[in-house]
C-alpha cells in the first residue's frame, strides 16, 4: 500500500465514522434511547472486533490482569461517556452540530498533554484552542447574534463528547505503551459493553429487535461506523503518519453534516458554516505542530469512534 492508497484508506474510515448519525438516528427512531444505543453499538462491536481478532491475530487477547485500569479508562471512563454525550448531542442538536462539537477533543487533547505529559503549549496550539472556541461559539450561534440557537444541555453534552473523546488518547498512549491497536480496541468496547449494558434497560426493549430495520441500524453502527472504520484508519495509519492521518480524518464531520443536509433535512445558519470550517482549521492547525517533532518522539494516538 502506497501513501496516496493509505490516505484514502484513512479517509474512508473517517467517513464510515461520519455517517454514524444515519444509523443513530432511526434507531431513535424505533425507540431506542441513547443509552441503549451506546450499549447496542459496544456489543455489537465487541463481536465483531472479537470474531476479526480470533481471525486475523489471536494473541492479540493477551492481556495482564493488572492492566485492566487502562482499558477502565479506554472503555468505560472514555468510550461508554463520549457515546452517551455524542448520542444525546445528536438527539439535543442535529448530527452535524453534534460532530463539530466533538471535534473540540484535539483541544482537550492539548491541554491534557501539557498538564500530563508537560507537553510545550507552542504559539501554534494556542492559536488552535482560540480558534476552536470561536469556531464553537459560531456553531452553537453565540456569536454573532449573541443568541444560541441550541439548548444549554445541548452544547453541554456535545463538548462532553469532546472531552471524553480527548479522555481516549490519553488513557490510550499509557495503553499502546505495553500493546499493539487491535488488543486496546477489542478490550475497550469488551469493557464498554459490559459497564454499560446492565444499566442500559435494553432487554426493556426486547420487542424492538424484532424489527428487520433495527437489525440493520446495529449491524451498520457496529459494522460500518465501528469495526470497518477502525480497520481502514488503521490500516493506513501503517504507511502515514499519525498526524496526516488526524488532518484527513477531519473529512468526518464533513461527511456528518452531509448526511444531516440531504437525508434529514438539517439546515445551518451561515455563520454556523463558518464555524465548522474555523473547528476543522483548527484540528489542522493543532495537528500540523506534531510534523516537527523528531519521529521517536510521536506516539501513536489515533483512537476508534
Amino acid at each position: 500500500m502506497n501513501k496516496k492508497t493509505a490516505g484514502l484508506s484513512i479517509a474512508a474510515g473517517a467517513a464510515l465514522w461520519g455517517i454514524i448519525g444515519l444509523f443513530v438516528s432511526n434507531l431513535y427512531a424505533i425507540g431506542f434511547t441513547p443509552l441503549q444505543v451506546v450499549a447496542v453499538r459496544a456489543i455489537a462491536a465487541s463481536i465483531f472486533l472479537i470474531t476479526y481478532a480470533l481471525l486475523r491475530n489471536p494473541s492479540a487477547f493477551k492481556m495482564k490482569l493488572t492492566d485492566s485500569k487502562y482499558f477502565i479508562g479506554t472503555g468505560i471512563i472514555s468510550i461508554v461517556f463520549f457515546n452517551w454525550c455524542m448520542f444525546v448531542a445528536i438527539e439535543e442538536t442535529s448530527i452535524s452540530v453534534a460532530a463539530i462539537l466533538l471535534y473540540t477533543a484535539p483541544a482537550f487533547v492539548t491541554i491534557f498533554a501539557r498538564i500530563l505529559f508537560k507537553e510545550k503549549l507552542t504559539t501554534r496550539k494556542v492559536l488552535a484552542l482560540v480558534v476552536t472556541i470561536v469556531g464553537c461559539a459560531f456553531v452553537v450561534g453565540v456569536f454573532p447574534s449573541f443568541s444560541g440557537t441550541i439548548s444549554l444541555f445541548g452544547l453541554v453534552v456535545g463538548i462532553g463528547s469532546g472531552f471524553f473523546y480527548a479522555l481516549y488518547s490519553i488513557f490510550g498512549k499509557f495503553a499502546l505503551k505495553k500493546y499493539d491497536s487491535l488488543t486496546v480496541t477489542v478490550y475497550t468496547f469488551i469493557f464498554a459493553a459490559v459497564a454499560v449494558t446492565p444499566f442500559s434497560g435494553i432487554w426493556n426493549v426486547a420487542n424492538l429487535f424484532t424489527d428487520i430495520k433495527a437489525w440493520i441500524y446495529i449491524i451498520g453502527l457496529g459494522f460500518l461506523s465501528t469495526m470497518m472504520a477502525f480497520i481502514l484508519y488503521t490500516k493506513g495509519l501503517q504507511y502515514i503518519e499519525s498526524s496526516r492521518a488526524s488532518i484527513i480524518a477531519t473529512i468526518e464531520p464533513v461527511v456528518a453534516a452531509i448526511i444531516g443536509f440531504f437525508i434529514f433535512q438539517e439546515t445551518l445558519q451561515m455563520w454556523q458554516y463558518v464555524g465548522i470550517i474555523m473547528v476543522i482549521a483548527a484540528v489542522i492547525i493543532v495537528q500540523e505542530t506534531s510534523e516537527k517533532l523528531p519521529k521517536k518522539a510521536m506516539i501513536e494516538n489515533e483512537t476508534s469512534l
